[in-house]
């Protein structure tokens, strides 16, 4: 074990001593793959912040009922019992009755109508239900609440069934594509890292042949060559996503400066804060495995070719 531990220790020596013989290389290539990891670590980071915000907003779906205007009063409350057998497996559900009269009111104040609605000489809606439903955090309870809904049509005396969480599921939708997006973007850029980080260890490999030649020649294995390779392609990938995680954590605070004026229009406090440390931990060992995989194709690929082994 101690064996093992000494020839990775030595192996990381050679790669962080490569590093210090050409730093401005390792920098510019740095800085190419950090670019890389900036565009989906922005994206993530903007829809961790999105997320609960979304949760929010998909509070409490409602069904409004609408009954036959031609049906009395007696037979519109008549169905709240209908209604309840029907929100049985709907825990919490609630059923407020709006009458006639209340509806009318309701639409004076709400839509600054009241001349036009006292022109009309009569009251034009009818007696109806509301239903208010458990909080959806997702558009997951959706096909329940349509489900729900249709069940509610065919009772006797309903007209018109009328569903507000169409919304959420729009909402859910918006955000099954940013993520996709976002899935898709990350992959096309980590071909990117991966072609990046393969030309650098080609390069290595090509600058260090006849270190190479000499190590085969002293009886030096292939697993003993190819490591300080793999160290470096690990370390440029863990670099650059580290450097990419602090370039998108310091463009949050001028971000926040436009977004605070914002979000203060609405009465919120909304601000967007950088990935926890578990998100971070998790994207710089992405990095260093995206850096790893090029290095593990570069070495495979060109030490072959100098007859250091396949």
């Amino acid at each position: 074990m101690k064996g093992w531990l000494r020839q990775h220790r030595f192996a990381l020596g050679v790669a962080l001593a490569h590093v210090r013989r050409a730093p401005g290389g390792f920098l510019l290539n740095v800085l190419v793959v950090a670019l890389a990891f900036a565009l989906p670590i922005a994206g993530l980071t903007l829809l961790e912040n999105l997320r609960p915000v979304s949760a929010q907003l998909a509070v409490e779906p409602e069904i409004s009922l609408f009954l036959d205007s031609k049906i009395t009063r007696e037979q519109a409350t008549a169905l709240a019992p209908a209604i309840r057998r029907a929100l049985a497996d709907q825990p919490g559900a609630r059923v407020l009755f709006v009458p006639r009269e209340q509806a009318l009111e309701g639409l004076k104040d709400k839509s600054g109508l009241s001349d036009a609605v006292a022109a009309l000489g009569t009251n034009p809606l009818p007696d109806g239900y509301v239903l208010k439903l458990p909080g959806l955090q997702d558009a997951a309870g959706t096909p329940q609440v349509e489900a729900l809904a249709q069940r509610l049509q065919a009772l006797p005396g309903v007209e018109t069934v009328q569903v507000d969480s169409a919304w959420i599921k729009r909402l859910a939708a918006l955000f099954g594509i940013l993520r996709l997006s976002l899935a898709l973007l990350a992959s096309a850029l980590a071909v990117v890292v991966i072609a990046v980080v393969f030309n650098t260890i080609r390069l290595q490999v090509l600058t260090q042949r006849e270190e190479i030649e000499v190590s085969r020649l002293v009886g030096a294995t292939d697993a003993f060559i190819r490591r300080p390779f793999y160290y470096s392609g690990a370390l440029l990938g863990a670099v650059s996503g580290a450097a990419a995680l602090a370039a998108v954590t310091l463009a949050l605070q001028p971000l926040n400066r436009a977004v605070t004026e914002f979000a203060r229009l609405y009465a919120s406090d909304f601000q967007l804060a950088p990935l926890g440390w578990q998100g971070m931990l998790a994207l710089l060992a992405v990095g260093a495995l995206l850096g790893l995989g090029g290095a593990i194709l570069s070495v495979r690929r060109h030490l072959g070719r100098l007859g250091a082994g396949r």
